[in-house]
């Protein structure tokens, strides 16, 4: 069990020596301090509580919960993105708050990378089957001409290489989210930078959806949607009906200005049929 803030501060007041009504701290943590005789409660109708023993209250904290500085416990413990090391050093305690071990997200390409890293220059290296983790993106800055290319589905992102042909136009830097669920970080460092976002997912509503939801809502016109040249041939011939029949569209179509994907979506409702990216891998 941790202590929590509200509690820590209470306690903290109590140490100075002031009194508190009883009603302002309760937790099982007060409730076991009283049970040991450190804090008393006194009063029939309001009652008040008093540290009793300022160094058995010091010493039960120090001993049960590893907090030998209720000032640097609470300054921690409100931080956005305390690390636990520092947890460890006020309480003792490494998990006592959720902490993303890893922020970030991984990268790709089938050619080397210029980029800024804190402020030095650096060139990225990719070998076929090792991926690169970007943990400090908040000053990670690509070469502006690059285009940053979102591939949906690990597989595609995994042998990226065997779909060069695809990407013959641009200089791409392919990312790919992690884990598949969580977008934030990625979405927080596109913003950051000047780059153009080109999404290579599904070409079905789902991965439609995706795009126009978790991406094109925050990127505005610096985004876009990656459609091949041959995708009606694509969808009509290795389309998959299921695609069409199982998933609902669940974004405003009013809300699309983009003719391309407009077209794609008029293709699916053709054929009726859905495509997965992974029909793009040779």
């Amino acid at each position: 069990m941790k202590v929590p803030v509200h509690i820590a501060e209470k306690l903290l007041q109590l140490l100075q020596g002031e009194k508190l009504p009883a009603s302002s701290a309760k937790h099982a943590l007060v409730e076991e301090l009283v049970m040991e005789g450190i804090i008393e409660r006194t009063g029939r109708v309001q009652k008040t509580m008093y540290v009793s023993n300022r160094d058995a209250l010091l010493h039960y904290l120090r001993n049960k919960y590893g907090i030998n500085s209720l000032e640097q416990y609470m300054e921690v413990c409100r931080k956005e993105t305390s690390q636990r090391h520092e947890l460890a050093a006020v309480s003792s305690n490494s998990k006592l708050k959720s902490v993303r071990t890893f922020k970030g997200f991984l990268i790709n390409s089938y050619e080397p990378v210029r980029a800024i890293l804190n402020g030095r220059p650096v060139s990225l290296d990719f070998t076929d089957g090792i991926f690169s983790f970007v943990y400090d993106y908040e000053n990670f800055i690509p070469d502006s001409a690059m285009t940053i290319v979102g591939v949906e589905n690990a597989e595609n992102f995994r042998l990226i290489e065997r779909q060069k042909y695809l990407f013959e136009h641009i200089r791409p830097l392919f990312v790919s989210r992690y884990p598949q669920s969580q977008s934030r970080d990625l979405i927080k460092w596109l913003l950051s930078v000047p780059n153009h976002y080109l999404h290579f997912g599904d070409f079905d509503f789902a991965g439609i959806g995706i795009y126009i939801n978790e991406y094109r809502k925050h990127l505005s016109g610096k985004a876009s949607f990656f459609i091949p040249n041959d995708i009606e041939k694509l969808i009509a011939v290795s389309g998959n009906k299921d695609r069409y029949d199982q998933q609902a569209i669940n974004f405003d179509m009013a809300a699309i200005q983009e003719p391309e994907l407009l077209s794609l979506i008029r293709i699916i409702h053709r054929y009726k049929k859905g495509a997965d990216q992974e029909i793009l891998i040779r």
